[in-house]
């Protein structure tokens, strides 16, 4: 017995055929009669985010060209980003480096002179002023609850391309980079969203087009290792240079070098690390030569925190110390002493 199939049930007929009243605004339709628009609804959130992020970015990143005010050459590139409607903008100090005019040039062609009101090298962080008003920003997030694999976008002009947009995640938290003057910087974010020569001083952004760090460097020949300064460190640098015009750092005129300490003096000396600092040099009539350091002493802790290397010693010559008694103690031969020393402000940095 044959089944009884309705004739209006024909399988032969293929599902894109069926045509449904052209004014039915639910109807299937054939990828040959989709117009383009049509596409927007299929966007997932990772692309409707990183287009929503790139479209609110655009507006307030800059490419900044260094100018050379004799010859009219230009002097050096990166980015940049406006932070406040007055003008207030963030790059690199290693992006403003050795420019005496910079220039800022927005996507709609828009151009403006730059002014450098501070620089950190210890931070790569920099601080500009834009000869403009009522201009559109980049909300300044936070890093601290920045998670790994989070969603991270960079906006910038690499090899001066203006307004490239990638993205991708945050690989890592708490990473150190050296910066180029000798310090490190600390709680740096890694992405692999791709930055090449050009993005630095640009903006790292979260889904939210919030800005969660300040793109700074790649390593060359590595793929997809890539990394920002932490808005939070950013954002507290600024400050200081809104304020004061710098961001002041404790000095103790010695010159040092980090070494490993073998274990039985760390034993001996019961020293929760196994590296010191080796007093390389006093400076001449500097505090350290007043509390009485000399070269060869070993500098093991200072203001009561361990020191395992000059690292740790930067990190805790802040600007609270400044002037401040603080004891250092230290190994000299086969004994262990404290002194008190009184941080000077440390030189602006070049």
């Amino acid at each position: 017995m044959q089944p009884n199939i309705p004739e209006a049930m024909d399988f032969t007929q293929s599902p894109v055929d069926f045509v449904l009243d052209e004014g039915d605004p639910d109807r299937p339709t054939s990828s040959s009669t989709r117009s383009p628009s049509s596409d927007e609804p299929l966007l997932d959130a990772y692309s409707e985010a990183v287009s929503g992020a790139a479209e609110h970015a655009a507006q307030a990143v800059v490419h900044l060209q260094g100018v050379d005010p004799k010859s009219g050459r230009p002097s050096g590139s990166g980015s940049g980003f406006v932070f406040t409607p007055d003008g207030l903008m963030l790059t690199n100090s290693h992006v403003v480096r050795g420019a005496s005019v910079l220039r800022a040039t927005f996507a709609d062609g828009t151009q403006s002179d730059a002014k450098l009101l501070g620089a950190d090298p210890a931070t790569d962080t920099a601080v500009l002023r834009l000869g403009l008003r009522d201009l559109p920003v980049l909300q300044l997030g936070s890093s601290r609850n920045v998670r790994v694999g989070q969603l991270a976008i960079a906006v910038g002009n690499p090899l001066g391309f203006q307004n490239t947009v990638t993205a991708g995640v945050i690989s890592a938290l708490g990473r150190s980079l050296r910066a180029e003057n000798g310090r490190l910087i600390d709680d740096v974010l890694q992405t692999d969203a791709a930055l090449n020569p050009g993005n630095s001083g640009g903006p790292l952004l979260d889904s939210r087009a919030r800005v969660i760090g300040v793109n700074t460097a790649v390593i060359q020949g590595a793929q997809g290792i890539c990394f920002a300064i932490a808005i939070d460190t950013a954002r507290r640098v600024a400050g200081q240079i809104l304020t004061e015009g710098r961001v002041r750092r404790g000095h103790l005129g010695v010159a040092g070098a980090t070494v490993a300490l073998n274990r039985n003096m760390a034993e001996h000396f019961d020293l929760s690390g196994n590296r010191a600092i080796r007093v390389e040099s006093v400076q001449e009539g500097g505090v350290a030569q007043r509390a009485g350091l000399k070269p060869g002493d070993l500098i093991v802790a200072f203001d009561g925190r361990p020191v395992n290397g000059i690292d740790d010693l930067h990190r805790l010559l802040t600007a609270s110390r400044i002037g401040k008694s603080c004891p250092i103690a230290l190994i000299r031969g086969q004994l262990k002493l404290e002194l008190s020393i009184r941080a000077t402000e440390a030189p602006a940095a070049g």
